[in-house]
């Protein structure tokens, strides 16, 4: 299994300074083979390719005006070429827009594919930097294979170290037990609805932070462009959206861990967050909620544990279905919380409702593709009584 483990980097002042020659250098590479590429289309109507790109690298190091570029790592350079070369291709399988020149403010990141090592459990030695002390919180198994190392608009450094433990991937579940499927509904006042009734309180964190983040944004626009106040008035305001999304993912990782632990399925609906955000009124607080960040930490986790994760089509009309009698309701406007079915009399919790019917639809979408999934503990096998008279 290919595992990536996150670690918080301690560099001391000249490891800093080494780091930042070798974000520059990277960042350098890439907006040079993406300007050249760009031009090269527009100018004569050719293709540059990722092997001309690296060639033209090795050149330059023979060149007075960049030779430089010999004190940066020649791997970690490499490596921002073939990124490139990987956002082209998203861009032309329309998965992505056109890669755009990167910037020195932000978040810089560079990626080792070699000569990574882990020293005595509490360092990393980084080619072209050296030993930097690290707090490694669990233990590394395995051949590494990346290292990313990454700095934050507040300055801090980080490592993604992504391992191969040399173990398969568990088998996935065959026989499940019916019990412990699950349809959850995602939402704004709850952020999960569980088909046994169960809410979890959406903790809606940009909204708890934002008096405190319109502060220090207000602080910042008073300050004059290129000052030393406007610097660390840049760095307060990041520092509190780096909290906002250490608190965001922190729930996530918990709230995903505890379901994946207790179902051995999951079915969950797929949302069109893209169209949704053109809601004003819903934008931010889609945006807080972050359901394909929630859904991605399900799905990684499911094939971790050898669990399914069930994605219902986007066109399931799982809150206007009556999980008592199938009848469907030709509109439910989202002001509408609770109704009644008028087919059958029931009354729905529309949440509830949703999720009960997520969970049905992933019962029988496992069993299309040949699962046995029981009812009530036991296996349902089919049978045959004699009749009564």
């Amino acid at each position: 299994m290919l595992k990536a483990i996150k670690v918080r980097l301690h560099p001391t002042v000249e490891q800093r300074e080494a780091l930042a020659f070798q974000f520059g250098a990277v960042r350098w590479a890439y907006n040079f083979a993406l300007e050249w590429r760009m031009k090269a289309w527009e100018d004569h109507g050719e293709s540059v390719t990722k092997r001309m790109t690296l060639d033209k690298l090795v050149e330059l190091k023979s060149v007075e005006a960049t030779s430089w570029l010999k004190d940066a790592d020649s791997q970690a350079l490499q490596q921002s070429v073939i990124h490139l070369d990987d956002a082209f291709g998203r861009f032309f399988g329309r998965r992505a827009c056109h890669p755009r020149f990167k910037t020195r403010h932000g978040r810089q990141s560079m990626s080792y594919p070699q000569r990574v090592k882990v020293v005595d459990g509490r360092a990393l030695y980084l080619p072209k930097v050296g030993t930097v002390r690290a707090v490694l919180h669990r233990a590394v198994e395995g051949r590494i294979k990346t290292v990313t190392v990454s700095r934050s608009p507040t300055g801090r450094h980080y490592a993604s170290i992504l391992v191969d433990d040399g173990r398969d991937l568990p088998e996935p579940l065959k026989v499940m037990d019916g019990e412990r499927v699950a349809g959850i509904d995602l939402g704004l006042a709850d952020v999960v609805v569980e088909s046994s009734g169960r809410k979890t309180p959406n903790p809606r964190f940009v909204k708890r932070t934002a008096a405190n983040l319109r502060r220090k944004q207000k602080n910042l626009s008073r300050k004059r462009r290129g000052s030393a106040n406007r610097a660390k008035a840049r760095v307060l305001v990041a520092k509190a959206h780096e909290r906002t999304m250490n608190a965001r993912g922190d729930f996530q990782h918990k709230l995903s861990r505890r379901l994946v632990d207790e179902n051995q399925a999951i079915c969950v609906e797929t949302l069109g967050v893209r169209n949704m955000l053109g809601n004003r009124s819903l934008a931010a607080h889609i945006q807080d909620a972050a359901w394909g960040g929630f859904v991605r930490k399900l799905e990684y986790k499911c094939v971790w544990s050898g669990h399914r994760l069930v994605k219902a089509d986007r066109w399931f009309a799982s809150s206007k279905i009556c999980s008592g009698c199938g009848a469907r309701v030709r509109k439910l406007p989202l002001s509408v919380r609770r109704w009644t079915c008028a087919a059958c009399g029931d009354e729905h919790d529309r949440d509830v409702n949703a999720a009960v019917n997520l969970r049905r639809h992933g019962i029988l979408a496992l069993k299309a593709e040949g699962l046995s999934v029981s009812a009530c503990g036991g296996l349902r096998k089919t049978g045959t009584l004699p009749a009564a008279a």
